[in-house]
């Protein structure tokens, strides 16, 4: 009698565990998974915040699967892969969402985006709804963050005694390398430069021996590539504030209760937040150590560049696609 009882109680207990467990499994089920493709690196300041940050807070409802250095996705066809449903998040740019969206090639104009703080403010503001409305439209894509990447400056060979650079008018017959298509070829002719195209690998020797005079890009390059060893001063022209964007498939974004796109939404602004915070405080410290290594660091007129760059650049091309006043309201946006 004993024993019946005792096998009547475990079976109970043991249905009771059973039962207990389902939702949990179903739970478990129910997961979506977030493959995330990236040309990046797993070190990259982006890719720690997302990891770090965004991971976690998604976690209860969405495993967060990161593939970095282009692994999963050839780099340029993420866009595509979200919009076929092969991928589920990707980090995008200005410059790839352009060629599916010609009115996204102001946000990779020179002097648009003034800084880092000024990219959110153009990113929340309502006149990015309709861009934000059209990717989700036509692609099924959902952007979901801005992602500060840098400021682009000019570093020249010369010393600042020999040439400073303070106006676009300083930088007449200087050949400065920057990359060779015909947008990057545009803005430096707008900068007053003379702008010429060369693989990134030659630049070293290239400034080494003076066969140009300078090249731009942010400062973690000048580090990294030791420019620095070659290279007297930076002017911070701060002529490209470069972004990229948290995408997301809309797709996805749909089948979730709303509690947890509210979750994801704030999961991927405060990945943006961190990953920004990060390579601002990266910035200042690397340009600490150039001027610990004797290069002259200064600020040109600003302001006078701006004027001249986007005046250059509205009586041109690549400022037929923009929608009308947009490019005032965001310059309205900054300081």
């Amino acid at each position: 009698m004993m024993n019946t009882t005792r096998r009547n109680v475990l079976s109970v207990t043991g249905a009771l565990m059973i039962s207990a467990s389902l939702p949990m499994a179903a739970l478990a089920q129910d997961k979506v998974t977030l493959r995330m493709s990236t040309p990046a690196t797993e070190s990259d300041a982006r890719t720690v915040a997302l990891d770090e940050v965004f991971a976690p807070a998604v976690s209860e409802f969405a495993t967060y699967e990161p593939h970095y250095n282009a692994s999963l996705m050839a780099q340029g066809t993420e866009l595509e892969a979200i919009a076929t449903g092969d991928l589920e998040m990707a980090i995008t740019s200005a410059q790839e969402l352009a060629t599916f969206f010609p009115e996204f090639s102001i946000f990779a104009t020179g002097y648009v985006h003034q800084d880092a703080d000024h990219q959110v403010r153009v990113f929340d503001d309502e006149l990015m709804d309709p861009f934000k409305q059209k990717v989700e439209d036509e692609l099924g894509v959902k952007l979901l963050a801005v992602m500060y990447l840098g400021k682009r400056h000019v570093n020249l060979r010369f010393p600042r005694s020999e040439r400073e650079i303070m106006t676009p008018e300083d930088l007449q017959g200087v050949t400065l390398r920057m990359p060779g298509n015909d947008a990057w070829q545009f803005l430096g002719r707008a900068l007053g430069a003379n702008p010429t195209p060369m693989a990134f690998s030659e630049v070293y020797t290239a400034l080494q021996t003076g066969s140009i005079d300078g090249q731009d890009n942010p400062i973690p390059t000048v580090v990294d590539s030791k420019f620095y060893e070659v290279t007297e001063q930076i002017a911070l022209t701060s002529h490209l504030v470069d972004l990229n964007y948290i995408a997301l498939s809309q797709a996805v974004w749909e089948d979730l209760a709303p509690e947890q796109q509210e979750t994801l939404q704030m999961a991927a602004t405060d990945a943006a937040t961190s990953a920004r915070e990060a390579q601002l405080a990266r910035e200042e410290e690397l340009e600490a150590f150039l001027r610990e290594q004797g290069l002259e660091l200064y600020e040109p007129d600003i302001a006078a560049f701006r004027e001249h760059v986007q005046s250059v650049y509205a009586d041109s091309e690549y400022s037929q696609d923009w929608p009308e006043g947009v490019l005032d309201r965001i310059n309205a946006l900054g300081e």
